[in-house]
């Protein structure tokens, strides 16, 4: 197991690069803590960790209440001699479908102020329980792409790249890292095959994107010790729809 022992949250892990996310880690050894807002669909994907061997709790709390997150991030710390590992996988509240002329600047801005505060947020409540030990901080952002009608989508994940940076630097003299995962999204899981039905697949060099699983296996990845000397990076998922 490549995360043996270690505290890990999810934030977010009621979606499904969370749950993804949270029960990769749980594989590899990892005590979960799954947080999110919805808490009948936390309880359910803690239940499958369990089953399938891993060790799950959960917890409701809201991203964006500074208060709360403190009270929580210290819970866990406490409970676990620390926090190893936070992974963000919270959703920014976008509006998507429309051309940015004939956006309102509320609808533009909410996702930006989502992303950046729940990150900072998460970031820095967490980092303060990783000081003496070093960590792994992870988030879902990139925004090097050019779609249209994305609103303020691939401001926020540009956004929460810059972030990410600035977290890298302040926080590596403490041996915490910093990375953020870029994918184009994952397709439906019932699909087919591979692109099969996919609108986006063809964006990729290799035709396909990645699933939930893939990603979950690159978080993985980043907050274990084969990653110890990667901070303030990118992890491309694109399949080459961006090139590095």
């Amino acid at each position: 197991m490549l995360l043996p022992d270690k505290t890990a949250i999810v934030y977010g892990a009621a979606g499904p690069v969370g749950a993804a996310v949270a029960s990769a880690l749980a594989r590899e050894g990892a005590r979960v803590v799954l947080a999110g807002r919805t808490r009948q669909t936390l309880a359910k994907i803690a239940d499958q960790i369990r089953d399938a061997g891993g060790a799950a709790q959960t917890a409701v709390v809201d991203v964006t209440d500074m208060a709360a997150m403190r009270a929580h991030a210290a819970e866990v710390a406490a409970a676990n001699r620390g926090i190893d590992i936070a992974f963000n996988a919270t959703a920014n509240d976008d509006r998507q479908g429309i051309s940015l002329l004939d956006m309102d600047l509320s609808d533009f801005a909410r996702p930006v102020a989502k992303a950046v505060t729940a990150h900072f947020t998460i970031a820095t409540v967490t980092a303060r329980h990783m000081l003496d030990r070093g960590g792994v901080i992870l988030a879902m952002g990139g925004g090097r792409e050019a779609i249209p009608q994305l609103g303020g989508s691939h401001v926020a994940w540009s956004a929460l790249a810059g972030l990410c940076r600035q977290l890298a630097a302040e926080l590596g003299p403490h041996g915490i890292r910093v990375l953020w995962l870029l994918s184009p999204g994952s397709p439906d899981p019932g699909a087919a095959a591979p692109g099969d039905g996919d609108p986006l697949a063809g964006s990729s060099l290799i035709g396909r994107r990645p699933s939930y699983q893939q990603v979950a296996n690159a978080a993985v990845f980043a907050a274990s010790d084969w990653a110890a000397t990667m901070t303030a990076a990118e992890i491309n998922l694109t399949g080459g729809a961006v090139i590095d």
